[in-house]
């Protein structure tokens, strides 16, 4: 069997002569990284990442403030550091490679070797590992311990199939095995003293999040070890069994932050009773044993207490929230398939879809309902129900009303609307007493840090609003104020711009506009404009560094800017009292969020532009004398890269325009150069991207193509309601146009490339120029009448609301606009093609019907058009599987280069890959001339 590049005859060396930099060849995907899970310690004296090479084993690093290597470990990732910066945890994983070899030995899945949790210490400089980790969890907020969940040792090798029946039943019948029924072992490790503490099977575990506990879970091993609860004080080193049963199943423990309560369900029933008689159980520091707080019989008529619902305690410790859910459906299981009805029944005004409900089903299943016990009282109340099953707690779960929300009422128009909107109740956490407040919302609707109000941004309205829950007065804050999306060009309500957060008690609600932010009065709805952004259009927003802020009340904000003229992005201070700015950094580039230390104003982030890679930095607050940390990609610099520039353009519709050219490095205007155009909708601000080389799944990697010498042109498209394919080629042909006339563009020689969205108005476009002399066009839609009509298989959804309210836009039904949808869909003018096309549509695609795909193959077909369609099987949208991102890759740059550059043509272009060659020749080598 021929590997994926052995027959790559026909590319470019990678070593090219003396003197010139390399070209990147699909192999050199291989070679680069990308940086995985970065991290800083909360002092700011160490960072730590992993490198993850062409998605092979990762490389972790921990390096100083001064960008030396501290430690670093082959075949690591997902490193933590421990609360105080003491210790570095990351799993180390198996090799790669191995693991190959050993599925092609066809080992089991249960019998491959498990990861590795490493433990560094950072002051010794010591390694210490503990093998066969299933799961670990290290506190919030304190540091000693760690737990972890280890399974038995994995030899790698295939099983004795030589042992007698009678045997294997003597060692089943014996031994007690850990696995997800009866659990794994739980290692206590103190990183202090490096000793182990040992409990057998646990099936759940859990650290107080202050407070110095472990609870955990065990189905026991004999008289000693007791199944059942029990609570672990770490400090005194105390183990108190608060709950004990040899049958029992236990779910969702939880400790309140301080370890003084617990809480946790309980399954004592070992039938298999389908309508499980779970209770509720609470621990007290002081108790001896855990107290039942809610079973079948005390649960309120209809419900039973869940297994599946997150159980938790409220901040202040005064009210424990679990779930509530109703009995399932239960089944006839003395049927067997012959007996069994499968039969689907669709109705006309369920507010659901039969498909929605099926991807919906499991979780249907488990469905609960938000349900607080108030301890103090032990007074329960439910805050969702059947009638408002969606609730929000406020306040840290501190708050006095909880507030409940339908969407109901609303789900049959969602199905043609795009969206879904909401009646909401307030309820009293302690009488359960509620009172309607809102109705027929449309958007997210939540709670202030202090539950005072209850705000969102009403689409419809597209207006901000806050609801005071001590007045019950209602404020549009932004009613006749354009706070929402000024370009939106699709038939649908325009989405807001977001929320910075609120001030300290409540006080105000920052909010932004297009370019600025503003704070509102959430009593009045008086305004003030803190930036000033507008007149440079520069696009100002807060930088949330502390992922436990609740408020925007620092002395000193960082915000984030973007300057929409020429896309140069930074970092600016700014004092909230004096409403000053001071600029910090900014530039030709672009910026990833800071990362901020816990105890120091340490930062790590990553600058990027096409030219420079991401690597990490490390700078204080006032960004000076940033550290590279990271140096991810030196090998860069051997190779013919590219630049990047913003042009300008008119289109046929009068609009001023932007877009992205990327030109090849030692680029020479004198000379003609084949154009890739590649587009969506707009990408203009992602000029200072960095795009590495790798098999991306869907679309051309620019670097790739630069290297190899093509011009690649990105254009914004800005969309006519009703004429979504007009609108494209108003925008894109001109474009082309206006890079043809500077000269250096080979006419003869342009391409173009898109996917999904891009790929219909690729499909469009090639109905009306014959500019591109070849066109890849993936996941297409050609027929948006058959396309109106159908389903998106991933959520379930009818495809309705795309064509009259979201991307497709034509703003109605096919018989309101029936002309709309044949003009565009370029099925009925496929006679008119004349351009070589690739397509690339899957059989498992969630998101475009594939037989889109097939009804634009098949007409081409018809029509004898030079047509290939790539379906690569069992996958979604787009490949997922590394072999056939490879493999689409390949055969893209085989396509465009017999095209626009005159290579020769590939066998899988001359005869095809017949099916019975399926996954065995891929016809990558060239058309033999014999």
């Amino acid at each position: 069997m021929r590997t994926l590049f052995s027959t790559l005859l026909i590319a470019l060396t990678v070593t090219s002569i003396w003197g010139q930099k390399k070209v990147l060849d699909h192999p050199d995907f291989d070679i680069w990284n990308t940086i995985e899970g970065k991290t800083v310690s909360a002092n700011g004296k160490y960072i730590m990442y992993s490198l993850e090479k062409g998605e092979k084993d990762n490389f972790l690093k921990i390096k100083d403030a001064k960008a030396r290597t501290v430690f670093e470990y082959e075949r690591s990732e997902n490193g933590v550091f421990t609360y105080n910066d003491n210790y570095a945890l990351f799993a180390i994983k198996p090799w790669k490679d191995s693991v190959v070899e050993l599925k092609r030995a066809k080992v089991k899945k249960d019998d491959l070797p498990s990861d590795t949790l490493g433990i560094y210490n950072i002051k010794t400089k010591m390694l210490t590992k503990i093998p066969n980790v299933k799961s670990y969890k290290i506190p919030e907020k304190w540091e000693g311990f760690v737990a972890c969940l280890v399974g038995e040792e994995k030899s790698g090798k295939k099983k004795d199939k030589t042992e007698s029946k009678k045997d294997s039943v003597q060692k089943k019948s014996k031994k007690k095995k850990v696995g997800k029924e009866n659990g794994y072992h739980l290692v206590i490790h103190n990183l202090s003293t490096s000793k182990n503490d040992t409990v057998k099977f646990v099936t759940d575990y859990t650290f107080a999040k202050e407070g110095k506990t472990l609870a955990y879970a065990t189905t026991g091993q004999d008289a000693t070890d007791k199944a059942g609860v029990f609570v672990l004080d770490l400090e005194n080193n105390e183990k108190r069994q608060v709950y004990e049963n040899e049958k029992a199943k236990f779910f969702e423990l939880s400790l309140s932050d301080s370890g003084e309560k617990l809480a946790f369900v309980v399954d004592t029933d070992t039938t298999k009773v389908q309508i499980r008689p779970n209770e509720l159980y609470l621990w007290k520091e002081g108790a001896e044993k855990a107290e039942k707080k809610l079973d079948t019989e005390k649960a309120p008529k209809g419900y039973l207490v869940s297994s599946d619902e997150k159980v938790y305690f409220s901040k202040d410790e005064s009210k424990l929230y679990f779930g509530l859910r109703k009995p399932p459906v239960v089944k006839d299981t003395t049927l067997i398939d012959e007996e069994i009805v499968n039969v689907e029944v669709w109705t006309y005004n369920e507010p659901e879809l039969y498909t929605v409900q099926e991807v919906a089903l499991k979780k249907e299943q488990k469905r609960s309902y938000t349900t607080i016990l108030n301890l103090a009282t032990n007074k329960l109340v439910q805050v969702g129900t059947e009638a408002f099953p969606d609730a929000k707690i406020g306040n840290e779960g501190n708050a006095k009303f909880a507030l409940a929300g339908t969407k109901l009422p609303y789900k049959l128009e969602r199905q043609w609307k795009g969206y879904s909107s909401s009646d909401y109740v307030l309820v009293d956490t302690g009488t359960g007493e509620t009172s309607d407040i809102l109705k027929n919302v449309a958007g997210n609707v939540r709670f202030s840090p202090e539950a005072k109000y209850v705000y969102g941004y009403h689409s419809v309205d597209s207006t901000w609003f806050t609801y005071s829950v001590a007045s019950k007065k209602l404020v549009k804050l932004t009613e006749g104020k354009v706070f929402y999306d000024e370009l939106n060009d699709s038939p649908k309500h325009p989405r807001s711009y977001g929320a910075a957060g609120w001030t300290k008690n409540d006080e105000a609600l920052l909010l932004y506009d297009r370019f600025d932010i503003w704070s509102f009065d959430p009593e009045t709805g008086k305004a003030e404009k803190l930036t000033n952004g507008r007149d440079t259009r520069t696009v100002y927003r807060y930088v949330k560094l502390d992922d436990e802020e609740r408020f925007v009340d620092a002395d000193r904000w960082l915000l984030s800017t973007f300057n929409e003229v020429n896309k140069e992005a930074g970092f600016v201070q700014y004092d909230p009292k004096k409403k000053s700015f001071k600029k910090l950094v900014s530039g030709p580039y672009r910026y990833t969020t800071p990362i901020k230390a816990r105890e120091s104003d340490a930062l790590i982030y990553t600058r990027e532009s096409f030219t420079e890679f991401p690597d990490i930095r490390l700078a204080d607050h006032n960004f000076k004398k940033a550290t590279v940390i990271s140096n991810a990609n030196p090998q860069q610099s051997e190779y013919n890269w590219g630049t990047a520039e913003l042009v300008e353009w008119t289109s046929l519709d009068g609009i001023e325009l932007k877009g992205i050219l990327i030109k090849p490095e030692n680029f020479d205007p004198s000379k003609k150069y084949p154009m890739i155009v590649n587009f969506y909708e707009r990408s203009s601000d992602n000029l200072y991207r960095h795009r590495a080389p790798s098999p991306g799944r869907s679309t051309i990697n620019y670097s790739f193509y630069t290297s190899r010498g093509y011009l690649i042109f990105n254009p914004d498209i800005q969309y006519r309601v009703g004429y979504p394919g007009e609108s494209a080629f108003n925008c894109v042909i001109p474009g082309i146009t206006s890079l043809i006339e500077k000269g250096f563009v080979d006419k003869d020689n342009i391409g173009v490339q898109g996917h999904s969205w891009g790929g219909y108005q690729i499909a469009y476009l090639v109905t009306k120029t014959n500019i591109f002399k070849a066109a890849e066009s993936g996941a297409p839609v050609v027929n948006m009448i058959s396309a109106y009509g159908g389903i998106r298989w991933g959520t379930g959804l009818s495809r309705e609301f795309q064509y009259e309210h979201t991307q497709s836009r034509i703003g109605g039904t096919p018989w309101e606009y029936p002309l709309r949808y044949i003009e565009n869909s370029p099925i009925f003018n496929i006679d008119k093609i004349e351009t070589p096309l690739l397509i690339m549509h899957n059989d498992s695609d969630g998101h475009v019907p594939w037989y889109q795909g097939i009804e634009f193959f098949m007409a081409l077909r018809r029509l004898q058009k030079p047509a290939w369609m790539l379906n690569y099987n069992g996958e979604p949208h787009w490949p997922l599987k590394l072999q056939n991102k490879k493999d689409f890759n390949v055969r893209m740059q085989q396509f465009f280069d017999y095209y626009l550059k005159g290579a020769p043509k590939p066998v899988w272009m001359d005869r095809g890959v017949p099916a019975i060659e399926k996954g065995i020749h891929q016809g990558y080598e060239p058309v033999s001339d014999k």
